[in-house]
């Protein structure tokens, strides 16, 4: 780190501390995991102090967290690593904001059965709220490709989910 040491460290910090716990939401929508989200984080964290210097001078340092922890995890899901952890269907019931548990169920197992691409895709655009150009920067790929991954993403969504009716209730699907 070019600055002075410490000024480099406590300016590192101070970034941590604000933003730490946006970068462990959106890890955990990425791989449904509470403790993997906090390795992922760990991981995406540690890249991005080797990198700080380059991380202050970005035009948007949240941004560029944010690719760096997408890009960790997307590194992570094509090695052998995810093959060989066997993760748990269900969380504790905690990590629950609704009072019944099964809307929250129903999204983050459908999310679940996202391909890894579709689901940073989807977090990325709907959690995080960055545009298609947002979006294909972090991921590194065409504003086409976040596009089709999107609408392919959703497809598998609406599919995997319920209708909603306008008042709430749920319907299921007729085929006709």
């Amino acid at each position: 780190m070019s600055d002075r040491p410490d000024e480099a460290v406590n300016s590192f910090r101070d970034y941590v501390q604000t933003r730490l716990s946006a970068l462990q939401r959106l890890a955990y929508l990425l791989c449904h995991d509470r403790h993997r989200a906090d390795d992922l984080v760990q991981d995406a964290l540690f890249k991005l102090y080797l990198k700080w210097d380059r991380a202050r001078a970005a035009s948007d340092l949240n941004a560029y967290a944010r690719t760096t922890l997408v890009r960790t995890f997307l590194s992570e899901r094509r090695t052998n690593w995810a093959r060989r952890v066997v993760l748990v269907d269900q969380l504790p019931e905690e990590a629950f904001a609704d009072p019944d548990g099964a809307a929250v169920v129903a999204v983050r197992r459908a999310l679940a059965g996202l391909p890894p691409r579709q689901r940073a895709v989807i977090a990325l655009r709907y959690y995080s709220d960055l545009s298609v150009e947002e979006t294909a920067q972090t991921l590194g790929c065409s504003d086409g490709t976040v596009k089709s991954q999107t609408a392919r993403g959703l497809a598998a969504l609406r599919r995997a989910l319920p209708e909603a009716e306008p008042n709430g209730a749920a319907t299921t699907r007729t085929r006709s």
